[in-house]
């Protein structure tokens, strides 16, 4: 919970985070990665094989899938502060407070356990935790879907939710344009580069003018610099709130270096969820966005 109070102070406007299924059924946040969906070689992008266990984060060579609560209630991370594993409830809890009323959530629902289960422990935990009674969790929550099969639960076992489709690849996302239940896509950045990024945001707008583009994970200043200036990402998933907070402060003041550029870069940013290993990623709203929202 400390990297989502951190996030918080250092003025986020959403929390991104992953859910995975403990093995008595309780919704729990860890950034232990799922299986690629396509090739790791999309947009040339090298990334290194993923460990599926809480040894990143714990030290712990096990799956959440094969731990219950109470074991998993008494891990500690291994660098100080030592932070606990949280649940989802812990986080909704926390966002409960009138002061963090504005504060949202994206829930990256992984896809490492079974959906139905995992999608009914996560209907039955937003319904069991209060919400701020002006602020029902249905209108601060974005349930976070990477295929078709997870998107059709979803929208059947939580239908007052809104729901966004995350992926690597355009490619991959464009069947998700004929879905009216998806109103916001969480690419990653790379993506959204050159023509076929504008070509892709455009057909977004044609189809739903109303739906949000969010770019993940933009850690390097060059690449937050670009999505605040193409006026096509609508909020930036990152690792560092702090660094994409001053990049759209310094944009809102009048900087306009750069606009633009970026469109053939390479490299760049593209951080797994931050040193806490808790998928700890926030979400900023970008100002010159496709809809002008303020900075972080």
């Amino acid at each position: 919970m400390a990297a989502f109070r951190g996030a918080v102070e250092a003025g986020a406007h959403a929390i991104e985070t992953d859910l995975h299924l403990s093995k008595d059924g309780v919704v729990v946040l860890a950034h232990v990665p799922s299986p690629p969906l396509l090739p790791l070689s999309t947009h040339n992008i090298d990334i290194p094989p993923q460990d599926p266990s809480l040894k990143r984060t714990f030290g712990i060579n096990k799956k959440v899938a094969d731990c219950d609560w109470a074991y998993l209630s008494t891990l500690r991370t291994p660098r100080p502060p030592h932070e606990p594993l949280a649940r989802l409830s812990d986080l909704l809890k926390y966002i409960a407070q009138p002061a963090l009323s504005s504060i949202w959530l994206l829930l990256d629902i992984k896809l490492t356990d079974d959906p139905t289960t995992l999608l009914t422990a996560i209907a039955a935990t937003l319904s069991s935790t209060p919400a701020l009674p002006s602020h029902p969790w249905h209108q601060r929550v974005l349930l976070g879907c990477w295929t078709s099969e997870y998107t059709t639960l979803a929208a059947h076992l939580l239908p007052s939710y809104p729901l966004s489709h995350i992926g690597f690849s355009h490619l991959h996302a464009t069947p998700f344009l004929a879905n009216p239940s998806v109103t916001a896509y969480n690419i990653m950045y790379l993506a959204l580069v050159g023509p076929l990024g504008r070509r892709f945001v455009r057909a977004i707008g044609e189809r739903s003018p109303s739906a949000a583009v969010f770019a993940w994970t933009v850690n390097g200043e060059y690449w937050m610099r670009w999505c605040v200036s193409t006026g096509r990402v609508d909020g930036v998933v990152t690792d560092d709130p702090k660094a994409m907070g001053e990049v759209c402060r310094r944009w809102g003041a009048g900087e306009r270096g750069g606009e633009g550029g970026g469109e053939e870069g390479g490299g760049g940013g593209g951080g797994a969820g931050g040193d806490d290993g808790f998928g700890g990623g926030v979400l900023g709203e970008v100002e010159g966005g496709r809809r002008g929202r303020r900075g972080v």
